[in-house]
């Protein structure tokens, strides 16, 4: 019987939820406080881990978290490794996610549609 999901599916929610932990218990990091990760697209062969997270905290100044990410990206590694005990940790590549923002903006816009169109 064939599988329904390949490794690189499996592993992504995992691999996404031990660095959320991580980032939020045991980094001390005061730039990475308010950041989430929202998703993850590993490489077929689990080698490259693409990583997007959002910041409400630090909308406008998004390049104080990215450098954040950056600094712990070796610790965040070794971490995952030992957490998730696996042979071969993804290189892991932190992305700027904004459609957390772009949604709020586009309500906004919807809102101010139905206020004019009732006046």
């Amino acid at each position: 019987m064939a599988r329904e999901f390949s490794r690189n599916q499996r592993m992504g929610p995992l691999i996404l939820r031990t660095l959320n932990e991580l980032i939020r218990f045991d980094l001390n990091d005061p730039g990475l406080s308010g950041v989430s990760l929202t998703s993850i697209d590993l490489s077929h062969d689990l080698s490259i881990a693409k990583i997007y997270f959002s910041s409400i905290q630090f909308n406008d100044e998004i390049h104080i978290p990215t450098k954040g990410l950056a600094r712990a990206t070796g610790y965040l590694r070794k971490k995952l490794g030992a957490s998730i005990k696996i042979r071969h940790v993804p290189e892991l590549r932190f992305y700027h996610d904004d459609s957390i923002i772009k949604g709020m903006e586009i309500s906004s816009l919807i809102d101010q549609a139905n206020l004019a169109k009732k006046t």
